[in-house]
């Protein structure tokens, strides 16, 4: 597929080195030299300098033979003007924008983006993305990731085997004896910094980093049986008044039970904005890296500490302050890789990568087959895959053990009449299931083609 990307930004990178793995042809777009110097010396991609929303810049980028062009440059503005000029001028088939200002997105604007007015097949709005991944760890505070399936039927959950988990040592077999109305399947583990697909006698080992899929409503009990029994968080500390900090204190607020939710933000001016937005949070002025701040905010008391600043550093080091002053768990807003395998042992407990959410929502659409939806794990070395079955899918008709499946595949979920199932070696795929399975990257390209719709159906 050949792709056009503007912007070389962090997110514009992080997009242009998967789909570059991946083998697509792609082309980044950026106004400043020195971004597309250093993207193209890191990753095998093509770089054009200039504005994305200039029709000369867009021509000398490829796009009178482009499928698919995605704009996440800073300015809503060049993101939208670029996608209007592809589709005008260049008839370019998939159109993607980042837009990050609410003002374009209101519901009383909805025909804006349509193929009349303004052509753009996919918005993506990171700040809406990101708080609401953010406010589904709060909900489940013993995950490490949790991410949603099939109309939030079907949930993805990361659980960290610690010293006291009960299943370490057993092998996945006997965990359906053991919990035979559970329904969950363990479907990848990740040990010493590599990932695997399991299979039936494989056995979790202390320090495992555990993927696993389960029906949303068995979640909690999921938790519970893994060790993790923390409650979920009704006093909650935010550093950060930026969109997301926003975003997530006034959705705290409209929850049930009062949770308590207190914010600190470090620019006077904004301060006084979202104080005035906010109903019920108790809006504090001053850096969250300020010992006796985070003291007067009740650190100590807090069940949970959110740091949502738009700096790695502020959000990791406060995290740690923070816990360090009694607060129960943390999570933090973390945009690179500078401090992966260090969070866990700084005492992080969850963590959210705004580019991971951004890649999750273009993957879809780019991958060819009936794939519904992707989540990337541990930097792309494996997947969380929406797939749907068609008539003409190869896995029709065959019990799953004898459909072939390929090494590196490992069914968690299925959904057939709204319902969910836990599949076992004897279970028949049918057309119209939407299945949720967990993919290593080497066998991402085998998953398109078990779920491609061949030219038959038509």
């Amino acid at each position: 597929m050949k792709i056009i990307i503007g912007g070389a930004g962090q997110v514009g990178r992080g997009i242009a080195e998967r789909l570059a793995q991946e083998q697509n042809d792609v082309t980044v777009i950026d106004s400043s030299p020195v971004l597309v110097q250093s993207i193209t010396d890191a990753l095998d991609v093509r770089g054009v300098v200039g504005f994305a929303s200039y029709p000369e810049t867009l021509a000398r980028a490829g796009a009178e033979d482009a499928d698919m062009i995605i704009a996440v440059t800073f300015a809503d503005e060049v993101n939208m003007v670029a996608c209007q000029v592809a589709h005008s001028l260049f008839d370019i088939p998939t159109k993607i924008a980042r837009v990050r200002a609410q003002s374009y997105l209101g519901a009383q604007w909805s025909s804006m983006f349509s193929r009349e007015n303004m052509p753009i097949d996919v918005i993506i709005s990171p700040e809406i993305a990101v708080g609401d991944m953010v406010l589904r760890r709060l909900a489940l505070p013993g995950a490490f990731e949790a991410v949603y399936f099939v109309d939030d039927k079907v949930i993805a959950m990361g659980i960290t085997c610690e010293e006291d988990c009960p299943v370490v040592d057993t092998p996945l077999s006997q965990l359906t004896e053991l919990f035979p109305d559970l329904q969950a399947t363990v479907v990848g583990i990740a040990r010493d910094k590599s990932l695997f697909v399991p299979h039936g006698d494989d056995q979790m080992l202390e320090g495992d980093r555990v993927y696993l899929v389960a029906d949303k409503t068995h979640a909690q009990r999921a938790l519970g049986i893994f060790g993790h029994e923390e409650r979920q968080a009704r006093k909650v500390l935010i550093a950060g008044g930026g969109s997301i900090g926003l975003y997530v204190a006034s959705k705290l607020e409209e929850l049930e039970g009062r949770t308590q939710v207190k914010l600190i933000e470090v620019e006077r001016t904004r301060a006084i904005e979202i104080a005035d937005k906010l109903n019920r949070t108790v809006v504090l002025h001053g850096s969250a890296m300020e010992q006796a701040l985070l003291r007067e905010a009740g650190a100590d008391e807090m069940e949970a500490f959110v740091a949502l600043t738009n700096s790695d550093n502020v959000n990791v080091l406060s995290s740690v302050m923070a816990k360090a002053e009694g607060a129960k768990q943390t999570l933090s807003l973390i945009q690179t890789r500078d401090y992966d395998g260090i969070l866990g042992p700084l005492g992080i407990d969850a963590y959210v990568n705004p580019r991971t959410v951004t890649v999750s929502s273009i993957l879809r659409h780019v991958r060819r087959g009936r794939i519904r939806g992707v989540y990337p794990v541990m930097n792309g070395e494996g997947e969380i895959v929406e797939a749907e079955a068609m008539e003409t899918s190869p896995v029709i008709g065959r019990p799953i053990r004898e459909a072939g499946l390929p090494h590196g595949i490992r069914i968690g979920a299925m959904v057939r009449d709204d319902a969910v199932m836990i599949p076992s070696g004897n279970t028949e795929i049918k057309p119209g299931d939407k299945i949720v399975l967990f993919v290593h990257q080497s066998a991402v390209r085998e998953v398109e083609k078990l779920f491609r719709v061949s030219l038959e159906y038509f």
